[in-house]
């Protein structure tokens, strides 16, 4: 019965471990240098997000903050938010984003990307 119960907990163990959401991908991607600014940012993470709770910035690379339309649920994919852009000179990003898995974890991040000049 001992062997059962050490199972179960492991189990248990991992499902919670996977409960937070991770960014698994971005466009434009994490690093990158792309030749025209992109009129968008997609976020991609690991599991569905409440929109409520969750958040992108983007700043440029004197820490200042870019004005940019709301950030969204990507309409067909409640794994991803969207962020809308303004016309970007080029140089180089920084996004910030904080997300809320639908479980309630919260996770954070930021990344940079450059616009080719």
């Amino acid at each position: 019965m001992r062997p059962i119960v050490c199972g179960l907990l492991v189990l248990c163990a991992a499902s919670a471990a996977l409960a937070h959401a991770f960014l698994d991908h971005a466009e434009p991607p994490v690093g990158a240098t792309i030749a025209a600014a992109p009129t968008a940012l997609r976020l991609y993470f690991s599991e569905p997000i409440e929109p409520v709770f969750s958040g992108v910035t983007l700043a440029g690379a004197d820490g200042q903050p870019v004005a940019t339309g709301a950030a969204s649920i990507h309409p067909q994919n409640r794994a991803a938010l969207v962020l809308p852009l303004p016309p970007l000179s080029p140089g180089r990003y920084r996004v910030s984003w904080h997300v809320v898995s639908t479980d309630t974890h919260r996770t954070e991040g930021s990344y940079e990307f450059e616009v080719r000049r």
